[in-house]
């Protein structure tokens, strides 16, 4: 039962953590983030001043170098998962 609970908590932090690590990075209505480099550009904006719709939408949210440590809690909560279903 232990085993269950704790696969559990670990996907579910996975979630969190990832959910968690796309709101840390700053407001979503600026036009250009705080923590960028100098030399990118401002994105195209479809209006001018601060907005959520930008002309096309970037995935960088979906990135593994910014998401692996919730993938690697996600992924050891599955294996706990399975091996309690296994055996």
């Amino acid at each position: 039962m232990a085993v269950v609970l704790i696969g559990a908590l670990l996907i579910v932090a996975g979630v969190v953590y990832m959910a968690g690590a796309v709101l840390w990075r700053g407001r979503l209505s600026d036009p250009a983030p705080v923590r960028a480099a100098p030399d990118r550009s401002t994105p195209n904006l479809a209006t001018p001043g601060p907005t959520l719709e930008p002309r096309r939408r970037g995935l960088g949210f979906l990135g593994l170098s910014q998401n692996w440590p919730g993938l690697l809690m996600m992924a050891v909560g599955f294996i706990l998962l399975l091996s309690v279903v296994v055996l």
